[in-house]
């Protein structure tokens, strides 16, 4: 096998094969205005002072949300990362771009990707976790179908509309060819129906997914839905937002048989929007068809403690047709980064900044809703993130705060806003929204 580039031959007949005329059209779900046109404005021959010059001014177009007052979520958080993750993460053994995984020189890194998954383990009250997946999505699609696979014969998933839309439209990409169907059970202010959801199970269901709070911020009731999951032999999947797990019920305390969800909330930066962390958890009755892979811990014949690569079930030695997916690397030093943070701030502290993030998120709740011109979008209980109804439109009063230095939630529709109130807002950055929101018109 050679590894020449494709020729205009070949990429025709390839461009042809997926139904477009050229390149762009592959680009058509990027907006217009996003999309480069042509080269860079660097020039040419510029010197490398010169060049980051140039690089740096056009960075600054950019205004990061660190430089802002952010009450934004929707998976990606803007939690305090403590200080000593980034002086260890930036370790030469740790900062590479392989993933190494030998044994015999890869000890470190093995020791901290299983600890990571102990602290998973942990948090989820599973008993087994993988080494990392790409983002929350993935997880979550990856989870539905290792269902499937444990189902034989089953191949429907009844999903909660509430879920984040992204994880939605990443599950209908992956399910286009119809080896799982998906039934999505639609949303109503924000809360999916629990009684549609019953209605959805039978015996040709292979898993119920739900999120552990959903993309609107509010529980919905994992029991009773496990309960009815379980007398027909299938399985409950949980989205949960891990941070919170510091302070709420652990999902396998509920039922929760498979429990994914995005990690960038623990110890790692908002990095305008990516890379994530894909987090997997499951009970060890699944262990075999979980994706990815696990590092387990044994000791040598000299009796020392050793760890090593356990399972892998997507590598170079696994023949595609007995792979459990198509993941075939992790992301080891988002991981890491979420090992050390549990490490670092221990059940403790994890819960007394999830404490305290919902509290600040009741305080501003309870503000802007006295403001007169916000509604609570249903009255589920919630954790840090709440979505409102906005008495006036929602983008005009988004844009407006913004030139005053906030990023008022994100914007659902043309009147609902989702908040998420993290343990780093003050009071004093509170109560100046609130007042720059009653000065609105």
């Amino acid at each position: 096998m050679n590894y020449l580039p494709i020729n205009f031959q070949q990429k025709k007949e390839m461009l042809e094969a997926v139904g477009v005329k050229n390149i762009e059209e592959l680009f058509v779900d990027v907006p217009e205005k996003a999309r480069l046109k042509g080269l860079l404005p660097l020039g040419d021959g510029a010197g490398e002072m010169e060049l980051v010059s140039k690089i740096t001014a056009l960075a600054k177009k950019n205004t990061p949300a660190t430089e802002l007052v952010s009450f934004a979520g929707a998976g990606c958080y803007d939690h305090y990362i403590p200080a000593f993750i980034d002086h260890l993460l930036l370790r030469p053994e740790f900062f590479t771009a392989y993933t190494p995984y030998q044994p015999e020189v890869s000890q470190g890194t093995l020791q901290a990707v299983y600890e990571y998954q102990t602290g998973i383990c942990q948090l989820t009250g599973l008993d087994r976790a993988n080494a990392s997946m790409y983002d929350g999505a993935t997880a979550m699609v990856e989870a539905a179908f290792m269902a499937v696979r444990l189902a034989h014969k089953r191949d429907k998933v009844v999903v909660a509309g509430s879920l984040h839309p992204e994880y939605l439209e990443t599950l209908k990409t992956y399910t286009h060819a119809d080896t799982v169907k998906p039934i999505f059970v639609d949303p109503v202010n924000g809360v999916t129906p629990t009684d549609d959801i019953l209605a959805a199970i039978d015996d040709t269901v292979a898993a119920v997914i739900v999120g552990y709070p959903n993309f609107y911020g509010a529980y919905e009731p994992l029991e009773e839905i496990a309960d009815a999951i379980h007398a027909h032999k299938g399985l409950l999947i949980v989205v949960a937002n891990p941070f919170m797990l510091g302070l709420v019920e652990a999902p396998a305390n509920l039922g929760a048989d498979i429990v994914v969800g995005e990690a960038q909330s623990l110890g790692n930066p908002m990095s305008f929007g990516g890379p994530g962390l894909g987090y997997f958890a499951c009970t060890s009755a699944c262990t075999r068809q979980m994706p990815g892979r696990i590092v387990g811990k044994t000791t040598d014949v000299d009796g020392h403690t050793g760890y090593v690569l356990t399972l892998s079930t997507r590598e170079q030695h696994i023949r595609r047709e007995k792979a459990t997916s198509n993941i075939c690397s992790n992301h080891a030093l988002n991981a890491l980064a979420a090992g050390m943070y549990l490490a670092g701030v221990g059940p403790t502290g994890l819960k007394e900044f999830a404490l305290s993030a919902v509290s600040k998120a009741r305080y501003l709740h309870d503000a802007l809703v006295a403001t007169g011109k916000f509604e609570p979008l249903n009255e589920h209980v919630y954790g840090y993130e709440f979505a409102l109804v906005y008495k006036g439109a929602a983008q005009i009063l988004y844009d407006d705060l913004f030139e005053h230095g906030y990023i008022s939630g994100v914007v659902l529709d043309e009147h609902v806003l989702l908040f998420a109130v993290t343990e780093k807002r003050t009071r004093e950055e509170m109560d100046a929204f609130v007042n720059e929101v009653k000065a609105h018109e």
